[in-house]
């Protein structure tokens, strides 16, 4: 008896926190499907941190490819080492050694009907090398300081293929129905042996069609985006 009460209270405790967390995903979901856009313009920023809370001079570098966008996602830390090595140590992160990013990655494969990356194998491990093996582009860069990466995709498809143009026609890219990406890492000095680390991603439909189908998807994967 008592081993079955247990395993009754187990039972609803697990229900609970799954309701949960379907609840917390819908209203996120809905959320972001409201707000979507509303933020094309100015500093209001989805995401954690802005930049006159944390004392962050705004990101010239990423205003100059896209300095209107409809989606953001910003996310900061203060690390006690200086600027060149954790910017080091983010370029050569490897996001794919955490089980729960690639459970995540699963997740939208299987969601989509998309199917493994066949070079995933043969991949560069840093993450900065990683992205541009994938068909990212360095638009920018500070040595030691920022870099900046960009795309233009298909993001929808359960297979999207990235692709970038030159960095000089990046901003006036318009090619119908496609979305137009791009996130940075960023590595400020804050004293002696302290820095600020963020990373923000913008992204911006090319059309109206592009955006309908972009919104939707936004809305629906954008928490799994937050957990990377």
């Amino acid at each position: 008896m008592p081993a079955s009460s247990s395993s009754n209270r187990a039972l609803r405790f697990l229900a609970a926190a799954l309701g949960l967390a379907a609840g917390a995903y819908v209203g996120h979901t809905a959320i972001t499907w409201f707000s979507y856009g509303r933020f094309s313009y100015g500093r209001l920023r989805h995401g954690r941190g802005r930049d006159s809370d944390a004392g962050e001079e705004p990101d010239s570098l990423l205003d100059s490819f896209m300095p209107a966008y409809e989606v953001v996602e910003r996310h900061q830390i203060r690390i006690a080492a200086p600027a060149e090595t954790v910017f080091s140590a983010a370029t050569e992160l490897d996001l794919l050694e955490s089980p729960v990013i690639r459970g995540i990655i699963k997740a939208r494969e299987m969601a989509l009907g998309g199917q493994p990356n066949p070079q995933a194998a043969v991949l560069p491990t840093a993450l900065l090398e990683q992205m541009q093996a994938l068909g990212w582009r360095v638009l920018a860069e500070i040595p030691g300081r920022e870099v900046v990466l960009g795309t233009a995709t298909r993001p929808w498809q359960a297979n999207p293929v990235f692709s970038s143009p030159e960095p000089e026609h990046f901003a006036a890219f318009q090619d119908p129905d496609c979305v137009k990406i791009v996130w940075n890492l960023r590595a400020q000095p804050s004293g002696a042996a302290e820095s600020l680390f963020s990373s923000e991603t913008r992204a911006a439909a090319t059309d109206a069609a592009a955006r309908a189908k972009f919104r939707l998807y936004w809305s629906l994967i954008s928490p799994g985006v937050v957990v990377i």
